[in-house]
């Protein structure tokens, strides 16, 4: 766990911006992003590695923030990992732009840029590097032409879907 930590804050530490091919959702609502999400791609990261049935759930922090608990099982030692962080708005509420840190002072970008706006239903996420990107969902599902519409929309803004890690989810 404390490498996986470890790795994050490294992946993490300074980095907010966004690539110019991408943009975050305006009219988001972190109230309704809140919850539990379903990792169903990502690209491979260390501090993923090996890891099946990744969630994300998101909730306020007393202190306005929002905390995030990221959850994986672990196939190559047969346990749950799990690191928790805390996020907070880069610009403003209705941006699907925040901070995010897993350790101590260091932030990364998590970016919103393209949102189920009518149901929150799932969500195309990147940082301010184009190696780190996630289709999260509200299950642990999602039909074809989502995943075929990620991948177009990965392709269109210089991402390579080729890349893309499939998740195993068992709930």
């Amino acid at each position: 766990m404390k490498k996986m930590l470890t790795a994050l804050s490294l992946l993490m530490c300074g980095c907010l911006g966004y690539p110019e091919t991408v943009q975050p959702v305006n009219g988001f609502e972190l109230q309704r992003y809140l919850g539990k999400w379903y990792e169903i791609a990502r690209f491979d990261h260390s501090f993923e590695r090996g890891l099946e049935s990744v969630t994300a759930e998101y909730s306020m922090r007393a202190d306005g923030g929002v905390r995030v608990r990221n959850r994986g099982f672990s196939l190559k030692n047969r346990e749950w990992k799990e690191s928790i962080g805390k996020a907070y708005f880069v610009e403003s509420e209705d941006l699907g732009y925040l901070k995010v840190s897993f350790f101590g002072p260091f932030y990364g970008s998590y970016v919103v840029f393209e949102l189920d706006m009518q149901d929150y239903q799932y969500a195309f996420v990147t940082s301010s590097q184009k190696s780190y990107v996630w289709l999260l969902s509200r299950t642990p599902q999602v039909p074809k032409n989502l995943k075929e519409r990620f991948k177009n929309e990965l392709r269109d803004k210089g991402y390579d879907p080729g890349n893309l890690i499939w998740v195993k989810q068992d709930e």
